[in-house]
């Protein structure tokens, strides 16, 4: 398979093996524990799948923002991302 469309370093891999391992142990979560929907701070009703996309859409954009104004490297940016999913998944 010729995966040289995309810049694959080890960073890149470790962000993509993540993702993987994070949505596996959700779906497994979701099997073992079922949960109801939730009203949160936007009165919408997610479930702990919906918090995630939500999570990792925000650390996008989180992320994106962070690199335009500072640049690089962005553990700052990981810091925020990490408040700001656990913000989520409290509040969401």
């Amino acid at each position: 398979m010729n995966l040289s469309w995309m810049a694959w370093t080890n960073g890149t891999a470790a962000f993509f093996i993540c993702i993987f391992i994070t949505l596996v142990i959700m779906a497994i979560w979701s099997i073992k524990a079922p949960q109801a929907p939730r009203l949160g701070i936007l009165r919408i009703e997610t479930t702990p799948g919906d918090r995630l996309f939500l999570s990792l859409l925000g650390s996008a954009f989180i992320s994106i923002a962070y690199l335009a104004a500072f640049g690089a490297p962005i553990f700052g940016a990981l810091v925020i991302c990490f408040i700001y999913a656990l913000a989520v998944f409290k509040w969401v």
